[in-house]
């Protein structure tokens, strides 16, 4: 059985490059000069103390420019015992559009409230978008992004998923909006701590 070759397909509206852009000499000529002009420029304003290119020395310095929209890392508030304050409703994991959210659900039957809790709370960091949906879809006030940069250069994919320890003791938060009942010792409940 023989195969056909390959054939790529032809669109109606494909670019043709001109003699000028098929000899690379030229264009290669012309983004050299470019990229010389920028270095130059910034060389001299170096050279006469004038501000040049804007170099910020991360984690030592923060640029206070960093966009204002920005949402940065996600953080688990807790309750008042250190549990994190997530019932393992999974909303976060189901509204979000890459599907970097991993909860693996847990049962405590002795907290009448809600006994469902995550065992496993896991995000990738490799394949988030930093929407803030999932903030959004947080019945508990349970998940936060907190305005910083997470540390996401590493050389490994497998270091970039945040576990549930690094997300409630990384930037550790309790003053949630919906505070979590606390149940007496004989299994009632009351009003928030």
């Amino acid at each position: 059985m023989s195969r056909k070759p390959f054939v790529r397909k032809q669109y109606w509206n494909q670019p043709t490059m001109s003699w000028w852009e098929r000899w690379y000499l030229f264009e290669i000529v012309r983004g050299l000069s470019i990229t010389g002009g920028v270095f130059m420029k910034n060389m001299w304003r170096w050279i006469t103390l004038r501000k040049g290119a804007l170099t910020t020395y991360y984690p030592e310095e923060r640029r206070p420019d960093y966009a204002e929209r920005n949402r940065g890392k996600h953080v688990l508030t807790q309750r008042p015992d250190g549990r994190p304050q997530c019932i393992a409703c999974n909303m976060c994991a189901t509204v979000c559009p890459a599907k970097v959210i991993e909860i693996e659900v847990a049962f405590d039957p002795s907290d009448p409230v809600h006994p469902k809790y995550p065992a496993r709370f896991e995000i990738d960091y490799s394949r988030c978008i930093f929407c803030g949906l999932c903030v959004e879809a947080c019945p508990e006030d349970a998940i936060r992004m907190v305005k910083d940069i997470p540390d996401l250069p590493t050389d490994d994919r497998q270091h970039m998923w945040l576990s549930m320890d690094e997300l409630l003791t990384w930037n550790p938060q309790s003053d949630v909006a919906k505070p979590y009942p606390v149940a007496d010792i004989d299994g009632s409940k009351r009003g928030p701590a």
